[in-house]
């Protein structure tokens, strides 16, 4: 396996990092089933492709795309907490209704780049620092702007989410998602912490799916499907293999996952796997990843059970 493609899938762990850490807000903080993802990510990447056509700012379009993302959280929230729709089925309504927003925000099914386009990866490349090091690397402008933009990405997030997760409201939220009932009993209003969650979850997969267009230089109507498949994969894969149940750094752990995942795909791009089998070879690894658990109980039983017998 080269430099480039090993580079090439840090770079992309990191930026799909950022989904990961909003599907894990849902499906794990909330304890959500959403499938807003699908939709949301396609969102992020087509209103900021459309805004920075149009010579927006690459920053101000980045930004604006995480609102957009928001926005479907919010929607997503409203069909469940108001019209009573429940979680699953208020995920597909808004992700399906997204084809048609995202396709009326585009204005055509895909958005490539024009040579000489300015984006957040060609401002970072441009930084004297990162221009030294990707000199003394010697690897691709592309490929070193993205690996610093992931890393400082990631680090605002985490941060941000870590000084929101302490606050009382962060402490609600979590609640929230532990024990519905008794945070009812408590006083809090559940309907608003789901809304809150699903807001924050969607900014941070519209701030992804931003991120991945920046990077891999075009935006399509049909980059979001699957997405949900990858950003589960990557979160088990961090549960799983990192194993840290602290409420902070699992958010690194689960980034880690999100890393380790991209690795597994260049592995098999290296054995000459059809890249149309990528989406069998996804759900495969989620598969394996949820049945580890149960793989780890039955080894101990029968580590337990040959130990007593020895006894």
């Amino acid at each position: 396996m080269s430099l480039n493609m090993l580079l090439n899938a840090l770079s992309q762990g990191l930026l799909w990092g950022v989904m990961a850490i909003g599907v894990f807000i849902t499906f794990r903080i909330l304890n959500y089933a959403d499938l807003t993802a699908e939709g949301s990510f396609t969102l992020g990447a087509g209103v900021a492709a459309r805004l920075i056509m149009t010579g927006v700012d690459p920053l101000t379009s980045t930004l604006i795309a995480i609102v957009a993302g928001m926005c479907a959280g919010i929607v997503t929230g409203f069909l469940h907490t108001v019209l009573r729709i429940p979680p699953l089925l208020s995920g597909i309504l808004a992700m399906t209704g997204l084809y048609s927003i995202n396709l009326r925000i585009m204005g055509s099914p895909n958005i490539p780049l024009l040579r000489g386009t300015d984006t957040l990866i060609t401002q970072i490349a441009a930084l004297p620092p990162v221009n030294r090091l990707i000199t003394l690397m010697g690897i691709t402008e592309r490929l070193g702007a993205a690996i610093v933009l992931g890393v400082v990405v990631l680090i605002v997030v985490i941060v941000i989410l870590r000084l929101f997760f302490n606050t009382e409201l962060g402490y609600v939220l979590r609640a929230t998602g532990d024990n519905e009932a008794m945070a009812k009993a408590q006083g809090v209003n559940t309907r608003r912490m789901k809304v809150l969650g699903l807001l924050i979850s969607n900014g941070c997969i519209a701030l992804s799916g931003a991120l991945v267009f920046q990077f891999q230089g075009f935006a399509d109507i049909n980059m979001g499907i699957g997405v949900i498949v990858v950003a589960l994969a990557s979160v088990i894969i961090g549960e799983v293999i990192f194993n840290d149940k602290n409420n902070h750094r699992v958010f690194i752990a689960v980034v880690l996952g999100s890393v380790l995942y991209r690795f597994l795909i260049a592995i098999v791009l290296t054995l000459g796997i059809n890249p149309h089998d990528f989406r069998l070879f996804s759900a495969l690894i989620l598969a394996t990843a949820l049945s580890v658990p149960l793989i780890r109980e039955k080894l101990n039983i029968n580590l337990k059970k040959q130990l007593l017998g020895r006894g």
